[in-house]
């Protein structure tokens, strides 16, 4: 018997019209099942080619049972492909049967990884910060910085964004989405200081780096904000970050692995809680309205597989993308 799968590119995965609200409720409800343990997931192993150890290409495998999904996305990230017009990131996702193995599916992972990165953020928002939250300070305005406000405003009554941006064009793109897509007051800032201080959401979302650049200082972040560490401790002192009360983390064994074996998030706070904790109730989340909450998530391909089987399945009943034989 022949068999077939279904190619994506990454503009076939985009017109299969999912929503942010859409890949944020995938999300949380992998969540749910990693944190009542239902989620088989090992930490992602990796390679970093080039010099300066901030290049990483990284097979991230992952099965949700309840969700009927399993697979494996191979994603990489360059610091240095902006310059070079390139994504930050680029990959792919292979989405396979559960119950064969077959492979149905391989497709671009470069739009999945964007929204589920930011869905992730979203998802840490709804448990650790203020319900009320309407300002939200983006630090480093490219794709990230697009979907973490997509996203935070789906779940919060957002009215004002503060951009911070060294670059003049992704500052000024971020403005016009803002105002233009979505309707919010925006303020364009020089002063990174101006993006943290007054924010009741923060998200820093440039490269990840092994070693920070400490852009954010201690007393910028105000008492009740809660911050999304999309990239991970790169935009933080490390005297900034020890005055969260809770640091908070997609997944332990994945944290530790980039701590102790990779060199990343060095003299960082204990984490608190994992998020699949969080979504369970098995550990509180936002206390009282004076906690500076932090979510340093990691990327998880729970994330993907949680995603994936929604963008096949679309694409199949909306006859997107094209067949191949295996």
């Amino acid at each position: 018997m022949s068999q077939k799968l279904l190619y994506l590119s990454q503009d076939d995965v985009k017109n299969v019209g999912l929503t942010m609200a859409e890949i944020i409720e995938a999300t949380e409800k992998g969540f749910v099942e990693m944190g009542n343990g239902n989620v088989e997931m090992p930490p992602k192993p990796g390679i970093h080619p080039g010099e300066g150890g901030d290049n990483f290409i990284h097979a991230m495998p992952a099965y949700i049972p309840a969700m009927n999904s399993a697979g494996v996305k191979w994603v990489s990230g360059y610091p240095g492909n902006q310059k070079k017009g390139l994504p930050y990131i680029m990959g792919l996702l292979i989405l396979n049967d559960t119950e064969t193995g077959v492979p149905l599916s391989v497709m671009d992972c470069s739009w999945i990884t964007a929204m589920r990165t930011a869905a992730a953020s979203a998802v840490s928002a709804k448990y650790l910060a203020r319900k009320e939250s309407s300002t939200i300070g983006i630090l480093a305005c490219g794709v990230q910085g697009h979907t973490n406000l997509e996203a935070m405003n789906v779940l919060f009554p957002l009215k004002k964004v503060m951009a911070f941006d060294p670059s003049k064009e992704n500052r000024e793109t971020l403005a016009a989405y803002a105002s233009g897509e979505l309707g919010l007051e925006v303020s364009i800032v020089e002063d990174p200081k101006q993006a943290v201080t007054g924010c009741d959401i923060v998200v820093t979302s440039g490269p990840i780096l092994k070693k920070p650049h400490e852009t954010i200082k201690a007393g910028w972040v105000d008492e009740g904000a809660f911050v999304s560490c999309v990239d991970f401790d790169s935009f933080f002192s490390r005297d900034a970050l020890n005055q969260a009360d809770k640091w908070t983390t997609d997944n332990l064994p994945q944290y530790k692995h980039y701590k102790d074996g990779m060199g990343y998030f060095q003299q960082c706070p204990d984490v608190y809680a994992e998020l699949g904790e969080l979504v369970t109730g098995k550990k509180a989340g936002r206390e009282n309205d004076m906690e500076r909450n932090f979510a340093a998530n990691l990327g998880l391909a729970m994330e993907d597989m949680a995603v994936a089987p929604l963008i096949y399945k679309q694409a199949v009943e909306k006859k997107i993308g094209t067949w191949l034989p295996l």
